[in-house]
Order: C-alpha cells, then structure tokens, then sequence
C-alpha cells in the first residue's frame, strides 16, 4: 500500500472554535495547528484528530473515537465537573463512559477490569 506514515481522524464540524475548545480545554488534547476556520489538527493519545468545517446537510454519529484509560472513575469526575454530561456502565469486563462532544459526536472510555 504505498508507503503510508500516519493517520487522523477528522471530524467535520459545525463550529470551529467551538469544537477546539472541547477537545483542548475539557479533555486537554494539544492543539498543534490551525488554519483559520478551514483545518485545524489536535494531538490525542495515540493518533491525530483532526477538523474541517461541515458544509452542506449536517450530519454526525458516523464516527465515535474512544480511548483505553486507566481510571475511568477519575476521569468521569473531570468531564462532569466542566459540565459534560456522562453515562458510565459496567459491562463486565470493562467500565464504559460515554458522552458527546459539542458536535454530537459521540465518544468512550474504556477502563478493562484485570
């Protein structure tokens, strides 16, 4: 396949600023580019995400990105204390939080049980 060096994920996005502050400032991802309102890159554990404004019909739910965490319980606490909204549900093997990002995008963390 060629000689592929990387890959992101982008999220198309309704409102640039927005989107960059929930990811910078809630979950605390560097933000390591920007270009105007056109692209913007932030650095998360393990891969790039990235942003592009969202043109024509708005859809999102296509797309979830989770991370593997080490104490879940801890972190729950943080997004709730910045006013996001979680569910955590044990499922027997792994304790699971979900919740949404300012787009509706939706997103998880996953703490496995040993």
């Amino acid at each position: 396949m060629g000689d592929i060096k990387k890959g992101n994920v982008t999220l198309m996005v309704g409102n640039m600023d927005r989107a960059l502050q929930f990811y910078t400032e809630v979950l605390g991802f560097s933000l390591k580019e920007r270009f105007q309102n056109e692209w913007a890159e932030v650095e998360a554990p393990g891969m790039t995400l990235c942003f592009h404004p969202q043109r024509g019909t708005k859809s999102h739910g296509s797309v979830s990105l989770g991370f593997q965490v080490k104490n879940i319980k801890e972190l729950v606490a943080q997004l709730e204390k910045k006013g996001v909204l979680v569910t955590l549900k044990d499922e027997g093997y792994l304790l699971l939080a979900t919740f949404s990002d300012t787009e509706g995008t939706p997103l998880y963390f996953a703490e496995m049980k040993k």
